[in-house]
């Protein structure tokens, strides 16, 4: 990714910040002499697991990119998750006088790492059962894994294929008109906020 510095995400926190709140992601890989493949997935990031953290996730067994993944495992070949932030338009409009041109300000986080598929029953049902918990966790009656039939759930796990990736290189980019003077970055920030963009707008009144 093109990361020109003053654009750099440099923050720990907010980077697993993206990680984690805008956690459904496109997975890419590919394999020599090969097109590229992506997948687009919902993944869950554990900052505990190795020095740089973990992406764990899965895929329907029918999809046969993971049987790329299980090719990069074995040459040590990395993978590459996309992690997208919130972004909007910029209007030139919205800058003092003087020459200005659109753009679109965004917060983007690439992650690399050599994909391990994970094949203990009990590690992908563990990871399942996490995943159910974290999405339902707003939802006033919770659908979980626990109390479902177990016949339905071994089909259900029969049917996917669970890995992970180690992180071992992390980009991060939040490009919020650091390039602008501190009067354009709040009139930025107050449009976007007319404009329904207050999370976008928030970033830039954190990192700008």
């Amino acid at each position: 990714m093109y990361v020109p510095e003053i654009f750099a995400l440099d923050d720990p926190e907010k980077t697993a910040e993206v990680l984690r709140r805008f956690d459904f992601a496109l997975l890419v890989s590919a394999l020599e002499g090969q097109a590229p493949v992506a997948t687009h997935l919902p993944f869950v990031f554990d900052a505990g697991r190795g020095a740089k953290g973990t992406l764990r996730a899965h895929m329907a067994r029918a999809n046969p990119h993971w049987r790329d993944l299980a090719k990069l495992a074995e040459a040590g070949g990395e993978a590459l998750a996309i992690f997208s932030g919130p972004h909007a338009y910029i209007s030139p409009s919205w800058y003092g006088p003087g020459d200005a041109v659109p753009t679109w300000n965004y917060v983007a986080v690439h992650a690399t790492g050599i994909p391990r598929l994970i094949e203990d029953a009990g590690e992908v049902r563990a990871l399942l059962t996490r995943m159910v918990a974290l999405h339902e966790a707003d939802r006033t009656a919770p659908w979980l894994l626990d109390g479902q039939g177990e016949a339905f759930l071994a089909r259900m796990q029969r049917g996917i294929v669970a890995f992970e990736i180690p992180i071992a290189g992390l980009e991060a980019k939040a490009k919020l008109s650091q390039n602008k003077d501190p009067g354009d970055r709040r009139s930025v920030a107050a449009a976007l906020r007319d404009n329904g963009e207050a999370d976008l707008a928030e970033w830039m009144e954190d990192l700008t």
